[in-house]
């Protein structure tokens, strides 16, 4: 049983690959391209474009348009009014869909409220931009960046607390929350296995 839940007032167009256990709620578009994995939530007023990938377990909330060429791996949360681009230099009298960059969005990250996510960039794995942030280049693996333009302000583990360690150099810290042990060598953050 696929039990997808698709609000009557959405259009899902015929094409569209939607995983069992996804919720579409209201007034939400998704075109024939798209691919979303199982277990997502789509808020009202979403809009999703043909060469899209959302994967499994992603919430994406209410007015957020994942415009072609975004790919959100597993686990991603996009807030209210996230917004996404594809055109570095849009002009309503220049087409330009050939030069459309990818975005990325790797596993676990979350995009705050009204943050905006400037095309031909990759968040990393849980990271956390925070709302009304403007993010112009590729932030780094569990980085917290704030601002316009976003700027690296911290550090944030996999169950979304705010890590102590400093912006570069090297160090360890145990998450509060799960007691994951991170830690910090060459300017990246990783968590470390069990053995």
């Amino acid at each position: 049983m696929n039990d997808l839940t698709i609000h009557p007032s959405a259009i899902v167009d015929e094409g569209a690959q939607i995983g069992s256990g996804s919720r579409i709620w209201h007034f939400v578009h998704v075109c024939a391209g798209a691919k979303i994995g199982r277990d997502v939530s789509l808020g009202q007023g979403v809009y999703v474009g043909n060469r899209v990938s959302i994967g499994d377990g992603c919430k994406v909330q209410n007015n957020v348009s994942v415009y072609d060429n975004v790919t959100l791996e597993d686990g991603v949360f996009c807030g209210p009014s996230a917004v996404f681009t594809n055109v570095h230099n849009p002009r309503a009298r220049v087409e330009r869909k050939n030069e459309y960059r990818d975005t990325l969005v790797r596993e676990g990250a979350s995009l705050g409220a009204n943050c905006t996510i400037v095309c031909g960039v990759t968040i990393g794995r849980y990271a956390f931009v925070a709302a009304g942030a403007v993010v112009t280049r590729d932030v780094p693996d569990y980085c917290l960046v704030a601002g316009v333009p976003a700027r690296p302000i911290g550090w944030m583990s996999a169950h979304g607390t705010r890590l102590d360690l400093p912006m570069s150099g090297s160090g360890s810290a145990i998450c509060p929350a799960s007691g994951e042990e991170y830690v910090l060598e060459n300017d990246e953050v990783r968590m470390v296995l069990e053995r």
